[in-house]
């Protein structure tokens, strides 16, 4: 099974992996990105994770 992780050390809040797959990540009380579930069907985690200004996505 794939692994998605957030490093929150890295993510800055800006929420652009939310935007783009609302369905695996949402923004946490403390305004970082956190995983909602590790699977998805309606987005490219891959590309999810390039997009992240931060590097702060990890999924293999």
């Amino acid at each position: 099974m794939p692994k998605l992780e957030v490093d929150e050390n890295l993510c800055s809040g800006c929420g652009t992996c939310v935007s783009e797959c609302p369905d695996c990540f949402e923004m946490g009380d403390d305004f970082k990105s956190h995983v909602k579930k590790e699977t998805c069907d309606g987005c490219d985690l891959g590309n999810v994770a390039a997009d992240c200004p931060m590097g702060a996505i990890s999924y293999e």
